[in-house]
């Protein structure tokens, strides 16, 4: 089980794990697959009251944490090394509050790369994405009315990932990896006074400045520090 899809739900936003599914996932000759009689699926209690807010996302209500194992409890299989996800740096957060040592994770992020295969989809979400990829079909409305559960979000995430397996022709889980690191750096900057410029354009003062703030996403600098060595 070296490589596996995973979500969470949690108690509040980027608050603590309530529920966690994987399942394992194998990439070859462009194609994928997933066992679905392998989906681990485990609801847990936490300290805190589910927050309304995220109880109105997943549906997940207090009585059904009432005798669950506590959400520290969750270990990931000891040979992990890739986990796929749909925004997946969300669920590392979420994992690391279990416990999990994430620093030798290979995180695949499928919305970035879902933005990289349809860069003029209206929306990136699951759902939305889903609808694009099945052209409204009675099936995907009945899947994504189970949506935002962790068990079904992973079979989500797994129909989208095997389509951008498809369109990137992507012959292994480390392909798939190195274009997932590549589609998570920003080709253009997406706040403050130059919002919308390409980042090969950005000032070169500014891209200087930019890059001495200490919290700086790593993978805007790694776009940052390219742009750099360009106009040097």
């Amino acid at each position: 089980m070296q490589a596996i899809i995973l979500d969470t739900e949690t108690h509040t936003l980027n608050g603590q794990p309530i529920e966690i599914a994987y399942a394992p996932v194998q990439v070859a000759d462009a194609k994928i697959t997933l066992d679905k009689s392998k989906i681990f699926d485990q609801l847990y209690s936490c300290d805190e009251p589910i927050s309304y807010a995220a109880m109105a996302v997943h549906h997940i209500l207090e009585s059904e944490l009432v005798g669950q194992p506590h959400y520290s409890s969750f270990e990931l299989p000891s040979e992990t090394i890739y986990i796929i996800g749909h925004n997946i740096d969300y669920d590392i957060r979420a994992l690391e509050k279990c416990g999990v040592d994430s620093t030798n994770i290979k995180a695949i992020c499928t919305l970035a790369l879902s933005r990289l295969v349809w860069p003029d989809a209206e929306a990136h979400n699951i759902s939305a994405l889903i609808y694009m990829i099945t052209k409204g079909s009675e099936k995907a409305r009945e899947m994504i009315r189970k949506a935002h559960r962790a068990d079904m979000d992973i079979i989500l995430t797994a129909n989208i990932l095997m389509h951008i397996v498809h369109h990137l022709k992507i012959n292994s889980i480390e392909e798939l990896y190195a274009a997932s690191e590549d589609a998570r750096i920003p080709r253009t900057i997406n706040f403050g006074k130059h919002r919308g410029t390409a980042i090969a354009d950005l000032p070169s003062d500014y891209v200087q400045w930019l890059m001495r703030q200490d919290e700086l996403d790593p993978y805007l600098r790694k776009a940052l520090e390219k742009a750099a060595i360009v106009t040097l």
